[in-house]
């Protein structure tokens, strides 16, 4: 990839303002990050003993997902042109990215998932906030591709559930009880706390791109492939790093095989938690992930 503006002369832009050569590279530059990420969680995750993986697994997800989604917009594909609402000098159309909308779609709620497994809560307010990040996302979407003053009515609805999504990060969530300890519960509201920034920049950066056409699709790259390098290798790595300690029987943990036992099983490498039965019962409380 020594030329990555090749991949405009192979893929042409389909709009009036599009990425332009320089911005291909860094999106280029942000796919070996994300690849090599992916690269190294698959070899973290296989030194962790069996049953304690479920945060490894869900990190390894999100960086594969936006591994590919950032190979697709560095290769000027996975967008289409949409008339801008403000036209900004000679602009009628611009690229809007909905390859990013499917990365978010598929990450936005498993990180939320990662990071609210850590606490008290239950299964179904988790579950509950997952759903509002699919709001989210596909508000963000359905209103990136409207031409009319009309995305803004979409935009306050996906900034409404983002609300939801940070009373439930920084309210509920710290206020649960941590079996895990308070290890556990230092870097939840560490991690919490990033999580709400960042996300509440996701916002400004579309009103400035897709909504108002204020930025270029370049500088658009830019500012989202930073929060996304934020909020996948960099927050997920520091997280799970954090969690390298801690006792996961404490969370609940249950993988539903017979064999398994409670937490893992007698060859799973890890003894049952302080919540956990010994034998193959289950645990009172526990959580069931397969």
């Amino acid at each position: 990839m020594s030329s990555l503006g090749g991949s405009l002369d192979q893929n042409p832009p389909n709009a009036d303002r599009h990425i332009t050569e320089g911005g291909s590279d860094w999106l280029w530059a942000v796919t070996a990050i994300m690849g090599l990420s992916t690269l190294g969680m698959v070899l973290w995750q296989t030194t962790r003993p069996r049953g304690t993986r479920f945060f490894h697994n869900i990190a390894l997800i999100i960086l594969t997902t936006s591994t590919i989604a950032y190979f697709a917009m560095a290769s000027d594909l996975g967008a289409t042109p949409v008339r801008a609402e403000f036209s900004r000098g000679t602009t009628n159309t611009r690229q809007i990215w909905f390859v990013r909308y499917i990365q978010w779609f598929i990450n936005f709620p498993l990180l939320l998932i990662l990071l609210l497994f850590s606490t008290g809560l239950s299964v179904s307010d988790i579950l509950t906030t997952a759903f509002f990040s699919w709001v989210v996302v596909i508000c963000g979407l359905v209103g990136a591709l409207v031409p009319s003053a009309y995305k803004w009515g979409f935009f306050v609805f996906g900034l409404l559930a983002l609300f939801y999504i940070w009373s439930v990060l920084l309210g509920h969530g710290p206020r649960t009880t941590f079996n895990a300890g308070q290890t556990t519960r230092s870097g939840y509201v560490r991690g919490s706390g990033l999580v709400a920034f960042i996300t509440l920049l996701y916002p400004i950066a579309w009103g400035c791109s897709e909504g108002g056409n204020v930025i270029s699709p370049t500088g658009e790259m830019i500012w989202y492939g930073i929060l996304d390098l934020i909020l996948g290798p960099l927050f997920l790595y520091h997280f799970l790093f954090g969690l390298r300690n801690v006792d996961y029987g404490a969370f609940g943990f249950h993988s539903g095989k017979h064999t398994d036992g409670a937490y893992g099983g007698p060859d799973g490498g890890v003894g049952a938690g302080p919540n956990m039965k010994t034998a193959g019962g289950g645990a009172t409380g526990a959580r069931d992930v397969v």
